[in-house]
């Protein structure tokens, strides 16, 4: 039997390799390239036109290369391309040179949510719940039956003592009274703000768990994003804006290692760069070199702990260095 012919529909894509060579080659040539550019690029530039052998693939190709293949690869790509350059250039990762930059993200600039105020409201919300419930059980005495109060209450336990007031009273969802000229009785405006605080709270309960328990605010635009000071205040007004903490680890002038955190400050982004980088190569930097930003008492015991030198100044190191009492200042500068 002759073995059977596959039918292929449409042209055949576009070499892979290739397609990722130009991705990297335009991030880097334009730092932010668009898609658009990219394109013409592979049009015009003959530098483009070779890596990818004179084909022009669309916009919409590298957007859709780009969401299917780098997603969730990218990191293996890294560790991948820096593992070829140290073998070809006998790179020294033991000495590692760190430093951070906040990035603003693409997020509104007044979408902030912040932890504490979102604490304070739900505790505002805790006494609202515990003053109706008093007047709850005022229609529940006839029937001998008591709503247990509380410091804290639950989302799901107001939608349970809903449930069980609604039994317990006798209410028909289907025969609530509403619209104009007519009067709700004293159980249905109960059981009506019952819901809507329970809906309150849930939302409080939500944004908590957003900003989870290491971050004290988020975007509504960007849930990743957390409000930190940036260095470059072009509004003028000292205000936070929705930002990004990236820390690059350079060991003989490339990049070693790349992490993003939601950190405003970079002393704690330390150890997650440490871990990423032990993920990525199997052991720490002997020698992880950073500013007096990175400088405390737990970064200094977590190298210790790891085998690593401290070689990271504390954070008040310039006024102590700066007394004409110590030996040497100029050369602490």
């Amino acid at each position: 039997m002759k073995p059977e012919k596959i039918s292929r529909l449409g042209r055949p894509g576009y070499n892979r390799v290739d397609t990722l060579k130009t991705i990297l080659f335009g991030a880097m040539d334009k730092t932010l390239a668009a898609l658009r550019e990219i394109e013409d690029a592979c049009k015009v530039n003959l530098r483009y036109r070779y890596l990818m052998k004179n084909e022009t693939p669309s916009y919409r190709t590298f957007g859709n290369f780009i969401a299917e293949e780098l997603s969730e690869s990218i990191g293996d790509i890294f560790k991948a391309v820096m593992e070829y350059i140290r073998k070809e250039d006998n790179v020294d990762l033991q000495h590692l040179y760190i430093d951070g930059s906040k990035f603003e993200a693409n997020a509104n600039k007044y979408s902030f949510v912040w932890k504490k105020g979102t604490e304070k409201q739900r505790y505002k919300q805790y006494s609202k719940i515990a003053a109706l419930f008093e007047e709850m059980n005022e229609t529940l005495r006839y029937a001998g039956v008591h709503i247990p109060m509380s410091t804290e209450y639950s989302p799901e336990g107001l939608e349970l003592t809903a449930k069980q007031y609604l039994e317990v009273t006798g209410l028909d969802e289907s025969k609530f009274a509403s619209g104009k000229g007519h009067r709700k009785s004293v159980e249905q405006k109960l059981y009506e703000r019952l819901w809507l605080y329970k809906d309150k709270l849930s939302e409080y309960v939500e944004k908590l768990k957003i900003c989870g328990p290491d971050r004290n605010s988020y975007s509504k635009t960007d849930h990743d994003a957390t409000f930190m000071r940036m260095k470059r205040d072009y509004m003028g007004n000292d205000q936070l804006l929705p930002a990004y903490n990236v820390q690059v680890g350079v060991a003989d002038e490339y990049i070693a290692v790349l992490d993003v955190q939601q950190y405003r400050s970079d002393m704690d982004c330390f150890v997650p760069l440490m871990e990423k980088f032990r993920e990525q190569y199997g052991f720490y930097p002997k020698y992880p070199v950073a500013n007096a930003g990175y400088g405390s008492f737990n970064n200094y015991i977590f190298c210790q702990t790891n085998g690593m030198e401290k070689y990271m100044k504390f954070p008040m190191y310039r006024k102590p260095a700066n007394k004409k009492s110590t030996p040497n200042s100029k050369n602490f500068e």
